[in-house]
């Protein structure tokens, strides 16, 4: 198992839930003890007896509880060692506190009635008998809990708090010989035993010294203080946690490389685990991994854990537990709010630190942003230009330069933990991003660097700039990066870390609490010192995407600690100066970096340009890819580049000739008899029998080895007649032209599964003569209606199928959006409006065969994309647009079927050569509903017809909108044969020209047959000032929430605004018509349907 190679790893096992509880509770006791000894101190001088009282209490315990500063430093002291579990804590707990109990009270207890009266036994008696009690049970319990302090001694902890005491001992000894000399008088000979009982007993005239010089009180504290201090020290150093710093070894930072480049990581700071400041910390599996720095006897981690999420919590908890050994408290700094959730499932609390800045180029415009616009004028105007490359296609010679500009620009010391790399020029990083801006004499007078940021991310890493380099030129580079991002296959920009945003955010709105002005201020002040303000402005000019990065800690008792380990970390804190820190191997010496770059190139390779994954396949599968060698040992290529092909079955068929000719076809069944093999091949909807004799020329043993159902071969032969009278290809020759590694269906059962029908179009269309006439049928429709409006001086165009504007008809449009413009479209529902434009240009025949989209479901009669044919012509309208329909019909109807009728429902046929019906819909709804209904009929009287008929429509509902509602339900519905209903309400018609007799009607008319619609035709308005206030009807309904109603369309009302002749038009769904000629459903006119991905 790989945890982390820089360490011992015998991990501790983790502790029960009650062994736990009980190292809380005494962790707690403790530091209540330790707050009281300093409390107490200030309570004695105005509640003596109140004091005298809690002590007596507190005695209980076993711990001194007398207010003393020197024994609330040293409870402290042991508090720290019990929260750091600390085994050696557990123990001189035991023994100093609990243990010198029980020896005092044998002691004591056999002499207690000689100083005390056992009649009327005191408080005291009392108080020795629970501290008994009390010392036998914690005894008990905190052995029995001796697993939840795994945590071990520092190496070397006991030489150097013996030393640190040692240190004490001498200084306060030479302290008290000097007093002695030179205060009391105390010969040279006799100093050095009184300086000894000084230090020991403080009375120098005590017994066994029985010296005649006193010492006087200012000797006394001074020199006590002096010995008391050296050995709070060495508990302290003794107790102190495990603080060593050990290099990375290099399978430790491979294992990080190797992790990072396979997982597209979502935590920008990802990459920043390869510090070489850091360690880290596998899980068991080694997919996941947290890095981390002991810093103040903190093991501070940076950023999320990388690696695979489901990883992430045994990474987590093996983190701990290494923590937990070495007496580490854990803590986090700069986590996301996926890492931070991570961390908080493994019991450690979270708070808010700050903001990150994230920048998506697809969303950036610099024509919005006039803060930056404004910023980059200056270096842009001076001829300031800007490099961008990867840190691998520098040359070395000029990346040594850039770092050397680097480090000359830099201002103070380095600074970063969490957000810093600082390596540039290191050749294990050469995916690093550098950006350079060089002045008009081509000097570098600004850099920025970017670390990876997963596959297609890049977080910024470190920014300098010369002193003499023009105010923007920070900008200039980001706005070049972001403009020129997608050039480098990069998708997101991580920025700086805002500390406080929230607070300068909401400083800056109306209403702002004076606590949140008061905080702005303290922020403002502190930005003096530290980059807070400044920080949160330079991001902000970019208008990015902020994300929270959070501090996650262990517990309350530990947060001032990790705080100031995360300012030492940060640089924000000063740290040991470089002359006193522990010396370790050389991290970047020549050979470790030569080592990681050789172990990684390999791995990096097979990562970043991996070999193809075969997709799993069934034993079937395995046979028919097996054949393709078996084909390949005997010459024959099964996917050849080209086949002999002189005839096509069905004129092989019709020909009947038995000259020498070669076909392809798919085998669809195979028939072996021995001495001849049978089988039948299929050429689109034809199909013909084939064999292979033993006596004949053809290979039959590479055949049977090599030849499957499915597979696409070439034959060549002789059309004969098999004994039972069948028209057999007798095969002389065969190639293979296409091996299927895929076995089709049974040639008489076919694709029987309507879900396998849609999914697997090319099978079903390959083994169903249905499926492929059907394509058949669909263009010879369409060949049809382009050939009539042809002969008919129609010109066909092609109009725009991206909109800026969602008009046409009434719809949800699908929506995108242009990134080189930045502009939001649509996708056309309807070409109406383009082509109006061209009947206003002055074309009076013209038509369009094309693709629409609407933003709606599939289902038997609507697929999402569909084809229409939109035509118009000048100086006609809706009744010469009714007879160019019908005759449009009857044409494709003829080219399908040879005469004009279509296939009923039932069964049989239908002649649509006659004349079609025609009727208002008024009328028509007239009849459905059995009463007169008009245009003048109230919309009280529609809504209880509405109601009658269990038709729901809204409480705003127009006369139109219900007569529409009750035509769709009781009229469209139930239309079997062509009928044109004529004359729809016009408020239902924005784009129709009203009715000439009757205002309140729109000249338009809906095709209806089979139940469905098939088409629709106008009498177009050119009217520009009805028809801007008609779309402005519309758009006011889109604003209110419609998301089908049109909007204004200001370049076709200046077109209409031209002079548009009048002018007839129609709109007929291809697919309709299809549906109507075949009599299928609208996935049976498609050749690829729409269809949900499995499993939704």
């Amino acid at each position: 198992m790989l945890i982390s190679m820089e360490l011992d790893h015998q991990l501790p096992q983790p502790a029960r839930a009650g062994q736990e509880g009980i190292a809380r509770f005494f962790t707690f006791l403790l530091q209540i003890v330790a707050v009281w000894n300093i409390v107490g101190l200030i309570f004695q001088r105005f509640a003596p007896d109140l004091t005298d009282k809690i002590s007596e209490f507190v005695w209980v315990t076993n711990i001194p509880g007398n207010p003393s500063v020197v024994w609330g430093v040293l409870i402290a002291l042991f508090a720290s060692g019990f929260m750091r579990r600390q085994r050696a804590a557990l123990w001189a707990f035991i023994a100093f506190f609990q243990v010198s109990t029980l020896f005092l009270a044998a002691m004591v207890l056999p002499v207690w009635s000689e100083i005390d009266d056992f009649a009327e036994p005191s408080l005291d008696y009392y108080i020795l008998c629970a501290s008994i009690c009390f010392a036998i049970v914690s005894i008990g319990l905190l052995v029995w809990a001796r697993p939840a302090f795994p945590a071990r001694l520092a190496r070397g902890a006991w030489l150097r708090s013996l030393t640190v005491a040692l240190v004490g001992l001498a200084l306060g000894f030479v302290v008290a010989y000097m007093a002695a000399v030179l205060l009391h008088g105390v010969p040279y000979g006799d100093a050095a035993k009184w300086a000894s009982a000084a230090i020991v007993s403080g009375d120098p005239t005590s017994s066994p010294y029985d010296l005649a010089y006193p010492a006087n009180t200012w000797t006394f504290v001074v020199v006590e203080a002096i010995v008391v201090l050296g050995i709070l020290g060495a508990i302290s150093t003794f107790f102190r946690a495990d603080a060593r710093h050990v290099a990375r070894q290099a399978d430790s930072e491979v294992a990080a490389r190797t992790i990072l480049l396979s997982s597209d990581e979502s935590d920008s700071l990802a990459y920043f685990a390869t510090r070489d400041d850091r360690r880290l910390t596998l899980s068991p599996n080694g997919r996941a991994a947290v890095s981390w720095k002991v810093t103040n006897g903190v093991a501070l981690a940076g950023g999320d854990p990388i690696g695979d999420r489901h990883s992430w919590s045994a990474a987590i908890n093996t983190w701990q537990l290494l923590a937990r050994k070495y007496g580490w408290v854990p803590a986090v700094i700069s986590a996301s709010e996926d890492g931070a959730r991570a961390y908080h499932e493994a019991g450690m609390h979270v708070i808010a630190m700050g903001d990150e800045s994230v920048i998506y180029p697809a969303d950036f415009s610099l024509a919005k942003n006039k803060a930056v616009r404004r910023a980059i004028a200056g270096p842009r105007n001076a001829g300031y230009t800007v490099r961008i490359r990867r840190q691998e296609d520098i040359d070395p010679a000029e990346l040594a330069e850039l770092a050397a500009c680097a480090d000359r620009w830099r201002i103070g010391d380095e600074r970063g933990f969490s957000m810093a790399l600082g390596r540039l020029g290191d050749p294990r990083d050469p995916r690093i991003l550098v950006v350079t801006a060089h002045d008009a004499a081509g000097q570098v007078r600004s850099l920025l660097t970017f670390v990876p940021w997963g596959r297609r991310g890049i977080s910024l890493d470190f920014m300098r700039r010369s002193p003499d380099a023009l105010s923007g030129v920070n900008e200039l580079m980001m706005t070049e990066l972001l403009q020129n991002a997608a050039n480098f296959a990069i998708d997101r920009v991580s920025l700086n870390f805002a500390m406080f945003r929230s607070a300068f955010a909401v400083s800056e709105r109306l209403g702002a609490s004076p606590l949140q002005r008061l905080n702005y201020r303290l922020l403002m002040f502190a930005s003096r010192w530290w980059q807070l303000h400044s920080l949160y402005e330079s991001n902000a000019k970019y208008n990015p995407v902020w994300k929270r990065r959070l501090l996650c800690y262990s517990s309350a008792q530990q947060l001032t600690r990790t705080l100031i380990a995360c300012g030492r970390a940060e640089g924000f804190l000063s740290d040991v100066p470089q002359a006193f820190r522990r010396r370790t191997a050389v991290e970047d010496s020549a050979a470790y970096i030569n080592d990681v770059v050789t172990r990684m190139e390999p791995i990096r390779q097979a990562i970043l340009n991996p070999a193809p994954i075969e997709p799993k396949r069934n034993e079937q599968q395995r046979v028919r890819i097996a054949k393709l060698a078996t084909l390949k040992a005997a010459g024959m290529d099964a996917y050849p580049a080209a086949v002999p092909h002189t005839m096509s079955v069905a004129e092989v068929l019709r020909r009947g000739s038995a000259d020498v000719a070669s076909i392809v076809g798919r085998i669809l069944r195979i028939r072996d008899h021995g001495g001849v093999i049978f089988a039948d091949l299929r050429e689109g909807t034809d199909e013909l029998q084939i064999s292979l004799e033993r006596s004949g020329s053809a290979d039959m043993k590479l055949w049977r080895a090599g030849v499957d159902r499915g597979d696409v071969v070439s034959v060549t032969g002789r059309l004969g007649q098999s004994r039972s009278g069948e028209p057999t290809f007798s095969v002389q020759a065969w190639t293979m032209a296409a091996k299927s590694l895929v076995a089709p269906p049974d040639k008489f059962l076919g694709v029987a599964d309507p879900e396998a029908r849609l999914r697997s179009r090319h099978m079903y269309v390959a083994t169903d003569s249905d499926a492929w006439r059907r394509l058949y049928v669909r263009s010879a429709a369409v060949k049809a209606v382009r050939d009539y409006l042809a002969e008919r001086d129609y010109i066909e165009v092609e109009t725009p199928i991206l909109q800026r504007v969602h008009g046409g008809a009434n719809a949800r449009p699908f929506a995108t959006h242009i990134n080189a413009y930045d502009l939001d479209l649509t996708m056309r529902i309807a070409p109406e409006l383009f082509l109006k434009r061209l009947c206003v240009a002055g074309v009076e025949r013209v038509f369009e065969l094309g693709r629409n989209f609407r933003n709606e479901g599939a289902d038997s009669t609507h697929n999402p994309e569909f084809t229409s044919l939109e035509a118009y012509e000048a100086y006609g309208d809706y009744l010469s647009m009714r007879e160019l329909t019908r005759e449009l019909i009857i044409a494709a109807a003829t080219a399908v079927h040879g005469s004009p009728r279509v296939p009923r429902p039932d069964g049989g046929w239908m002649d649509i050569s006659g004349p079609w019906r025609s009727i208002t819909v008024h009328d028509a709804v007239s009849a459905a509903c059995g009463q007169p209904i008009t245009s003048e009929t109230s919309t009280e009287e529609l809504r209880e017809l509405c109601k009658k008929f269990g038709i729901e429509v809204s409480a705003h509902a127009t006369h139109g909108a219900m007569v529409t509602e009750l035509y769709d339900e009781l009229v469209e519905s139930q239309t079997v044969e062509p009928t044109f209903y004529m004359d729809f309400p016009i408020e239902t018609s924005p784009l129709t020209a009203p009715h000439r007799t009757n205002p309140a009607l729109a000249e338009r008319w809906d095709l209806v047959a089979f139940g469905m619609e098939l088409g629709t035709a106008y009498t177009e308005l050119t009217d520009p000032i009805d028809q801007r206030y008609r779309l402005t009807r519309q758009s006011l309904l889109a604003a209110a929430g419609d998301a089908e109603a049109m909007e204004v369309d200001e370049e076709f009302l200046s077109a209409l605004e031209f002079g548009m002749r009048p002018t007839g038009g129609l709109g007929i769904g291809v697919d309709r018509l299809t549906m109507f000629l075949i009599n299928g459903t609208i996935r049976d006119t498609l050749a690829f349907p729409f269809v949900k991905p499995a499993g939704r």
